[in-house]
């Protein structure tokens, strides 16, 4: 093999490794891996044994949560064993350092409304402001438990008109069968929708339901996560604090994990309310339903109830 042959083999070897990152994500991990040789640098390292690598996450520890950790992991390991030859994925004590950052840490959970804060807020809806788009997301959002990438996606095909109420259908791209869940008349919903989507220009391309409205006109830019986000609401906390079943509560929400939806039961303050009043005081919450048959000649002249919360009492007179 002379020294032109040698000189083409590695030039096709250096562009084969070069494409062993990620096309759209590899800046991220150049950004990473620099950002650790250069580290090195300051510290005179020039050997990246095991020590190094659990020096220098350690420090960035204390800046960043465990996700982030493995993410800049992830990188600087398919970098280093790219361009140094090392597997840092064979690193027991690293391995094991970063797997403790997670034990501490806590998922932020959305915030939640409460159901008299979602009545408050449907009951003051004027119908002059049906353009916000925020209004029918929070009804359908409530309605079907939706996330906030199905209603950014979805689309006025998704949704049926039947009169009486909305069938809602939630695209699935894994299973390709839909979830659906109904939105009744109840209040002024469905007119809110109806109005909505009467101020749809006709000149729109795509067919996404949520468009920004700016100005009481309606724009054809169809709206964004982010801006989505901002309905922080949930239906799956408002059937848990009505005392649904947890097999209900996954069903609604389309769920597979029996441990997400605990978590909403768990976290539910009505439930612990329910809890504590039993404990503590020896009562229920649950409603009561008490029925006393007399007849017209031995109606009491007086009925006395005494702590009674939250009971029905069904007095029928035998003529």
């Amino acid at each position: 093999m002379n020294n032109c042959e040698s000189e083409k083999i590695v030039e096709a070897a250096n562009i084969a490794i070069s494409n062993l990152l990620p096309t759209k994500s590899r800046s991220l991990y150049d950004i990473a891996y620099n950002r650790f040789k250069k580290w090195c640098a300051e510290k005179n390292v020039q050997v990246y044994s095991e020590n190094v690598l659990l020096a220098y996450f350690s420090e960035n520890a204390k800046n960043y949560k465990s996700s982030t950790l493995w993410a800049q992991y992830s990188m600087v390991k398919s970098c280093l064993i790219i361009y140094d030859n090392i597997d840092i994925s064979k690193f027991p004590k690293l391995i094991a350092f970063l797997k403790r950052t997670g034990d501490e840490y806590q998922a932020k959970k959305s915030k939640i409304l409460t159901k008299s804060e979602i009545d408050r807020f449907l009951s003051s809806i004027s119908i002059i402001k049906y353009f916000d788009f925020l209004y029918v997301g929070l009804i359908l959002g409530i309605a079907g438990a939706c996330r906030t990438d199905e209603l950014v996606n979805l689309t006025v095909d998704d949704i049926e008109d039947v009169g009486s109420s909305l069938i809602v259908k939630i695209p699935n791209t894994k299973t390709k069968i839909p979830r659906i869940f109904v939105v009744t008349d109840v209040g002024n919903m469905l007119e809110l929708f109806r109005k909505y989507l009467s101020l749809r220009p006709p000149h729109v391309k795509h067919k996404r339901l949520f468009l920004y409205y700016k100005a009481g006109k309606c724009s054809s830019q169809p709206v964004g996560k982010n801006t989505m986000g901002k309905i922080l609401v949930s239906s799956a906390t408002l059937l848990a604090d009505a005392g649904v079943d947890i097999t209900t509560i996954k069903r609604h929400a389309g769920w597979k994990s029996t441990t997400v939806a605990e978590g909403y039961v768990e976290n539910s303050i009505e439930n612990k309310t329910k809890i504590a009043n039993q404990v503590l005081v020896g009562t229920t919450t649950s409603a009561i339903t008490k029925t006393v048959n007399v007849s017209e000649s031995n109606i009491p002249s007086n009925i006395n109830f005494e702590n009674c919360t939250n009971v029905t009492f069904n007095l029928n007179v035998n003529k």
